[in-house]
């Protein structure tokens, strides 16, 4: 019904507003009594073989939305019920910003694509912070930038603050340094300054009770060398591990005329690399960390490559606006399939 009815309209008109206008519709219906559990019945698959143990969570279902959904932490119980088995909320900053100027989010229909620049827009950490004090049992990643105007030799001290702010409100950190929509943030993942950073979250995380499990997101550019260096820094500072991969500045193969546009691709397009990461990040580290997989899942076959890869837990995003919710159950279903064979042999 979504790729029949409601995606040819909805891609009538400008992606940034109809994102807003599916977010303001999604909380409408959902509070009209019996809707919740309409959504959960047509698309979350309850099943105890899918619960997946990674980083000392434990995830009812390994697929879970990207970050830049929900950036502000407002529909994430709404979301969950499509079913999913987590939500990454962000990139959220110190301070709300409003990003970069519009135009800024465009689709590639030809390739199946979304190119953005939106740069961190969010509303702060704080505002986001009041949302997540409303959640009742929904699985939150949070992940956390620093503000445009942060020069990057102060960039450490913005991490510290969103990572402190919400602490005791999300079940892990994703630290994002590979977004290109944020002047020179990509500098942050070269390996003296990436290092100096996630040591300084980590000790700050040792500091508490009980600590939170801190990932990184990678950008799907980096050369083997990179990430080689990568792992090293992962193992060295002892995260939990890595989400690869962000979006790319490739524009290789690309159809569509909005190929012109400046921001980071992803879709269709990232499959085929994202997995060459996650492949890459598992075989070389000999699986010393846990990978979710992100970039160009837009069947259940291209998650169990993924997940085949290396990759513990997925993640959607483009897949989920050009196939609808339906994939988040047709990926969860494969799974069980798969494992249901597995038994049997």
């Amino acid at each position: 019904m979504y790729k029949l009815l409601i995606r040819p309209i909805l891609f009538q008109f400008d992606p940034e507003k109809v994102h807003y206008f599916t977010f303001s519709l999604i909380r409408f219906v959902s509070k009209i009594p019996g809707f919740s559990w309409l959504f959960k019945s047509m698309y979350l698959v309850n099943d105890k073989r899918l619960e997946t143990e990674v980083f000392g969570l434990k995830f009812p279902n390994p697929v879970g939305l990207a970050a830049g959904f929900d950036k502000n932490a407002v529909l994430y119980k709404e979301l969950s019920n499509f079913g999913f088995g987590f939500i990454e909320i962000g990139t959220l900053t110190p301070v709300g910003q409003d990003g970069n100027p519009k135009k800024r989010l465009f689709r590639l229909k030809e390739d199946a694509a979304i190119i953005n620049r939106m740069g961190f827009n969010n509303g702060g950490v704080k505002e986001a912070v009041e949302e997540l004090k409303k959640n009742k049992g929904v699985l939150i990643g949070g992940n956390i930038g620093k503000n445009k105007l942060t020069p990057n030799e102060n960039a450490t001290q913005d991490y510290e603050i969103c990572f402190e702010a919400l602490f005791d409100y999300v079940d892990y950190f994703v630290v994002n340094v590979s977004s290109p929509n944020t002047p020179n943030l990509r500098e942050l993942q070269e390996k003296e300054p990436l290092k100096q950073l996630l040591n300084t979250l980590q000790n700050k995380n040792l500091a508490k009770a009980k600590q939170k499990p801190i990932l990184l997101k990678i950008a799907p550019d980096l050369t083997d060398s990179q990430l080689l260096d990568i792992i090293e820094i992962v193992n060295e500072t002892k995260i939990a591990g890595v989400i690869a991969t962000n979006t790319t500045l490739s524009r290789e193969g690309l159809q569509s005329e909005n190929k012109i546009e400046i921001g980071g691709l992803s879709g269709k397009p990232l499959t085929n690399r994202s997995t060459e990461v996650i492949r890459f990040l598992s075989e070389k580290s000999n699986k010393s960390f846990p990978i979710i997989g992100v970039g160009g899942i837009h069947s259940a076959q291209d998650a169990i490559e993924k997940l085949e890869a290396g990759a513990s837990l997925i993640q959607l995003y483009t897949g989920f606006i050009y196939e609808g919710p339906k994939l988040v159950k047709d990926i969860n279903l494969e799974i069980l399939k798969r494992k249901s064979r597995t038994n049997l042999n």
